[in-house]
């Protein structure tokens, strides 16, 4: 089993075909697509194929280290910018075909008009360890 992110852009992917922005989604088109999102997890528990997703507010700050007994630098936030990560989900499966193949299901999440969305999702692998050789 490996572990793939596949992440929500809600910004800064290439245009999904139905590109309507969710701010101007009705009510009812934004609860037909959390709870399209909200079966794909059950359906990936229910496999072992989930181990966790959230959704992410627009909001962020950047921080890095500044010195010994400096306080952090922030900036931000960057709401505004071209790249905004909407969520994430992490799965654990069996290879990376299934892993592609997940994100197309979950690519489907309906949209405005109910339509789906085809929007692009970036499917990226767990940094794994290097073999240990033993002698």
């Amino acid at each position: 089993m490996a572990k793939y992110l596949l992440l929500k852009h809600y910004r800064g992917a290439p245009t999904a075909v139905n590109d309507v922005p969710m701010d101007q989604w009705t009510p009812e088109e934004i609860s037909a697509h959390m709870q399209y999102m909200s079966d794909f997890a059950t359906r990936l528990e229910e496999s072992g194929e989930f181990v966790d997703g959230q959704a992410l507010a627009p909001e962020g700050t950047f921080v890095r280290y500044d010195g010994e007994g400096r306080s952090p630098v922030t900036d931000g936030p960057f709401a505004e910018t071209k790249d905004l990560i909407a969520g994430w989900m992490v799965i654990d499966v069996d290879s990376y075909e299934r892993a592609v193949e997940l994100a197309g299901v979950l690519s489907a999440a309906p949209g405005a008009g109910g339509a789906p969305i085809h929007e692009w999702l970036e499917v990226r692998p767990f940094l794994a360890a290097p073999p240990t050789i033993t002698e």
